[in-house]
């Protein structure tokens, strides 16, 4: 996962499916899949996502890409444990920017 986006209020879904690195169809199906993924649309059916319309999409990225989990597993782990996915959420930010850190001090090197 490579999320690298800016501070802006709303991010287009191209602008959301870029910083994952997947189509902009799979944000979509995943919007009409988890209830926790509630874009902001303006008249004409444009997608607005917030920050929290991308924590949820981080969350449901590392479940489903890196961790293997299916749409249903993903769906009841959510429902299971949201306590427990805002910490890892959080956590798993954290290790991102670490890991963007270390890479970067060892392409100095």
């Amino acid at each position: 996962m490579r999320v690298e986006l800016s501070e802006k209020r709303y991010h287009s879904i191209g602008e959301v499916a870029e910083a994952f690195g997947v189509n902009t169809s799979l944000i979509r199906f995943w919007e009409k899949e988890f209830s926790q993924i509630k874009p902001k649309k303006n008249k004409n059916g444009v997608r607005y996502f917030s920050k929290k319309d991308i924590d949820a999409v981080s969350l449901i990225y590392h479940l489903v890409k890196e961790r293997g989990f299916t749409l249903e597993g993903a769906k009841e782990h959510l429902k299971n444990h949201p306590k427990k996915n805002d910490q890892n959420l959080d956590l798993l930010q954290k290790l991102q920017k670490i890991k963007a850190t270390l890479e970067e001090l060892k392409s100095n090197l």
